[in-house]
């Protein structure tokens, strides 16, 4: 996927936009960062406010890839829109809760769902350090039965007054920054965790956006990038700058 051009490889010189130090920075410890074997599913969560609220706490504890279900096309069209809308996380839109559990079931994931119904567990007795994939359901009628009888576990997050349950994006968060803490205890945030392939490629069109469309669309491979993000030209002896 990676190749040093050369001097004459006008295409690259012409379309490169540069991008700052500190930005390449960033970028490159947002990576570092994800979590490839944490995941939420949402199951027929709609509302526009809730879609954005769970992408921005996926995001902030180092999800790179979640999944959406939705029965309706209305929902699909909501989560769509979400899913266009999220630059730095993939959302993955699934017709079922069947097809959802699949995917996430092939990477090993233990599958949770968070429910206020009899019997669900602590969330904070979950050990949140294995493969895990957190189900979240929809605004008004919660977790479907197909998507609790799939699970391994069923959640909770304990309430003392009068209301019976979070928000579902308050209650997400909640449930997804102890996951975090047990992960940080743990030394999860502290080397990389991505297949070294993909964080290069996905470091490349991060931060290089309108390039890396442009060499996708003409089959070119990504050029290597020197330690501040410049394109390398000669053997990473020179840069584009």
């Amino acid at each position: 996927m990676f190749q040093n051009p050369t001097n004459n490889d006008s295409s690259i010189l012409r379309s490169t936009i540069l991008i700052s130090p500190e930005r390449f920075r960033k970028i490159h410890e947002m990576l570092l960062h994800r979590q490839p074997d944490l995941t939420v599913i949402m199951d027929n969560v709609n509302k526009a406010y809730n879609l954005s609220a769970i992408i921005r706490s996926c995001d902030g504890i180092g999800i790179g890839e979640l999944h959406a279900v939705s029965y309706r096309k209305s929902i699909y069209t909501e989560q769509n829109a979400a899913a266009g809308a999220s630059k730095w996380l993939t959302l993955n839109l699934h017709a079922s809760i069947a097809s959802a559990y699949n995917a996430v079931s092939g990477c090993g994931m233990q599958i949770l769902v968070a429910t206020g119904k009899e019997g669900a567990r602590d969330f904070r007795e979950i050990d949140y350090t294995r493969p895990t994939a957190l189900v979240v359901g929809a605004e008004w009628d919660g977790i479907s039965e197909e998507a609790i009888q799939g699970a391994d576990h069923a959640i909770t997050v304990p309430m003392l007054g009068m209301v019976e349950s979070l928000n579902v994006s308050v209650a997400t968060a909640v449930i997804l920054f102890e996951a975090q803490r047990q992960r940080a205890a743990k030394g999860m945030y502290s080397q990389a965790r991505l297949n070294p392939e993909f964080f290069q490629r996905m470091l490349f069109e991060y931060t290089h956006p309108r390039l890396s469309r442009e060499l996708r669309q003409e089959g070119t491979p990504y050029p290597p990038l020197d330690a501040k993000g410049a394109i390398c030209t000669l053997q990473g002896s020179e840069s584009v700058r």
